[in-house]
């Protein structure tokens, strides 16, 4: 084994990469697509569509991972044989970069809002109101805030890093949700968002809108595309059956996603039972960025002087949800400059993070002009694309016994699985049609 650093567990591994896989889409995004998409029905589609979808391309990323032991850059150089495919992995490595520098910018809110619960308690008022009042000067010191936290963990390499702090992290959220989920649930209002989101309208099932907003939901929600689940597993040992690991990475993260829905749903008809707007002009429930940032906030304030301890716990939630992503983002450029550019992990992770620092910095004083840019670019565009040409690059361009070898490294008796006889062609035929008819739609 290389130098390279790998993880030490499987468990290490599995939170890692769901704790990759688990960011503020499945805390802010899905609960509100569930409420509004027919509730449980959405639930179910989701999940068909997650192991469908998402699945398949994630056993993709954790195969070529695995087989070269590399970066994005040099991996699919390596398992194509061709030079232009760096190409591919430095788009992926610019995509990646840039999806932090704005994610850094929404972490910096949450760390904001936290420190804002503290200084409510303390009773000060006007530095609460700052935390609170929309600014560059507010945004660029708190995503730089949140990029430092971030650079702190990844310096420390893949088991004293990534993996040491996702092992604390992850039950860290875990417990946080678990308990919010409780009390909420004991509160007035809460019944009526359990109904809302638990109840399902299987008419909703057959909506092309709702297939695509659950099939966008799954694919997105596992960190797919941009090489994040690749680089990690790069460091998994060969003794380790991915298919089993993958599963289990998947079941992780929508699990998640389904216990913020049970938080999230139930405190927005707590909010309306306490006078709180939920519902926009259109009717629909309130979501994103305005439902974290301004009705839950809104409801906090309505549960008197334990309201701004529940808050605290709340945005300390999001703040882990954000790490735990944020990690694994920055360990793609990182893991491309210590392998490629012979220069040391300390350094490299500064330098990067500092580059992208700057970078979050320059969108956040130029908001109004940059930010949604710079998301629909990434997210909409690039993510999915890069998604698709994954999947051309295992279906198409790797040799089929490759693959086999590589995933009977952990499984000796693949070839006569379920997974084996369907994996290789739906990954080559299917997840490219079903991504490619996705991104036709989202244009």
């Amino acid at each position: 084994m290389n130098n390279r650093g790998e993880f030490s567990s499987r468990l290490g591994f599995i939170l890692a990469a769901a704790g990759s896989a688990v960011g503020l889409g499945n805390i802010w995004g899905f609960p509100t697509q569930v409420a509004s998409n027919g509730g449980a029905a959405f639930v179910l589609v989701y999940l068909v569509l997650a192991f469908l979808l998402a699945y398949p391309v994630l056993m993709a990323e954790l195969v070529i991972g695995r087989a070269t032991r590399s970066n994005t850059v040099d991996a699919l150089e390596k398992i194509s044989g061709s030079k232009w495919a760096r190409g591919v992995g430095f788009w992926g490595f610019i995509t990646v970069s840039l999806i932090l520098s704005f994610y850094a910018i929404v972490a910096g809110w949450m760390i904001a809002y936290c420190i804002k619960a503290l200084t409510d308690i303390l009773g000060m008022v006007e530095i609460s109101t700052w935390l609170t009042e929309f600014s560059s000067l507010r945004n660029c010191l708190f995503s730089t805030l949140f990029i430092i936290m971030t650079a702190g963990i990844v310096n420390g390499g893949v088991s004293d890093g990534i993996e040491k702090w996702s092992v604390r992290l992850m039950p860290t959220l875990f417990l946080i949700i678990g308990v919010l989920i409780v009390y909420v649930a004991t509160l007035d209002g809460a019944g009526e968002g359990l109904k809302a989101y638990l109840q399902p309208d299987f008419s909703a099932v057959f909506n092309a809108d709702l297939l695509i907003s659950a099939m966008g939901q799954a694919f997105f929600s596992m960190s797919l595309g941009v090489g994040t689940m690749l680089v990690y597993a790069s460091y998994v040992s060969d003794k380790e059956n991915l298919p089993m690991l993958g599963a289990s990475v998947a079941l992780v993260d929508i699990g998640v996603a389904i216990l913020a829905g049970l938080l999230i749903i139930p405190a927005m008809y707590v909010a309306l039972h306490n006078g709180v707007q939920i519902f926009n002009d259109s009717g629909e429930l309130i979501e994103g960025g305005q439902l974290i940032l301004t009705v839950l906030p809104a409801t906090f304030e309505t549960m008197g002087s334990i309201g701004n301890i529940i808050a605290f716990a709340f945005f300390a939630l999001m703040i882990i949800a954000s790490l735990t992503s944020s990690i694994s983002m920055l360990e793609v450029p990182v893991s491309y400059v210590v392998e490629d550019m012979d220069i040391n992990r300390h350094k490299a992770v500064w330098v990067i993070a500092a580059v992208i620092a700057i970078v979050s910095c320059i969108i956040a004083i130029n908001f109004e002009t940059l930010f949604e840019l710079v998301v629909s670019m990434t997210t909409e565009y690039s993510q999915p694309l890069l998604g698709l040409t994954l999947c051309v690059f295992v279906g198409w361009l790797w040799n089929r016994n490759s693959k086999l070898e590589e995933l009977k490294k952990g499984y000796d008796n693949i070839e006569q699985s379920l997974f084996w006889k369907i994996w290789p062609w739906y990954v080559k035929f299917v997840c490219p049609v079903i991504i490619l008819m996705m991104f036709i739609h989202s244009l």
